[in-house]
């Protein structure tokens, strides 16, 4: 019932949210199934609420107006824009999924594997940024790490109902399962020797960011093919790991264009 206390469908097993009024359009428009949208009643009105709405429900979603203060108890996130969204878990794929992706496009690998990122926020702009790169794929650790939560679905902006996220066991394992597969590895290391601008990135290629502060493990970063740093010229020492994943990402991007290397 509008304006009623609604039910937590998000604490139940299973069940997400997705908050702000872009990434709930991305989910609608990439075909996720949805089982509710809680609106708050200020912003139901809105131009743009109102398109949302009419979205939601020509999918058959259920809509439900809420009074603000029952709306900000649901909220997980900073900035839900009056709109939140309850859905099925986002579901993690393998890494050979990761790889099948590459070969349907008839393309070399082009992934991003994230070692230790915990924090939400990183997570979610490193798999914005992978998205609009054009990498088939990201992979994460399954422990000790940020997993798929409402704060990375916000922070992506919607890119997470694009890109495959590989959740594997043991990162170090993983490496060796790409490398065996002829992909080459470079982690980003602040101590690395050379720089990321003079060394080349064309696929098969896997990029390696560390996580925030301490940067890439040490068993990590003995299996990486080649190690790789940014340079800094300013009294900083390091970048936030997603600027960081930004980086070396989109200078791989620029050296395939310049080789015309076939990548999506």
């Amino acid at each position: 019932m509008a304006g009623g206390r609604p039910q937590r469908r998000s604490d139940l097993a299973g069940d997400v949210q997705i908050e702000g009024r872009h990434p709930v359009l991305e989910a609608l428009h990439a075909g996720r199934p949805l089982r509710r949208l809680f609106i708050a009643k200020p912003a139901a009105s809105s131009h743009a609420m109102r398109d949302l709405i009419g979205a939601a429900r020509g999918r058959g979603v259920a809509v439900q107006e809420v009074d603000p203060a029952v709306f900000a108890r649901l909220a997980k996130t900073r900035t839900p824009q009056g709109v939140i969204a309850i859905a099925a878990a986002h579901a993690v794929v393998e890494l050979d999924d990761v790889l099948a992706r590459s070969r349907t496009r008839g393309e070399a690998p082009f992934l991003l594997l994230l070692d230790g990122v915990e924090d939400p926020g990183n997570l979610g702009a490193i798999i914005r940024s992978a998205e609009a790169a054009g990498a088939h794929g990201v992979v994460i650790p399954r422990h000790r790490a940020a997993g798929i939560t409402p704060v990375v679905v916000a922070a992506s902006a919607g890119a997470v109902e694009h890109m495959l996220v590989a959740q594997v066991p043991n990162l170090t394992a993983a490496i060796e399962r790409l490398k065996a597969a002829g992909v080459w590895v470079m982690g980003a290391d602040a101590a690395a020797k050379d720089e990321v601008f003079d060394v080349g990135l064309e696929p098969p290629l896997a990029l390696v960011i560390g996580g925030e502060g301490r940067g890439l493990s040490r068993l990590v970063r003995e299996r990486c093919d080649r190690l790789i740093r940014i340079p800094m010229y300013g009294a900083t020492s390091s970048l936030n790991a997603s600027v960081a994943a930004g980086i070396v990402l989109f200078e791989a991007r620029r050296q395939m264009r310049k080789a015309r290397v076939t990548v999506p």
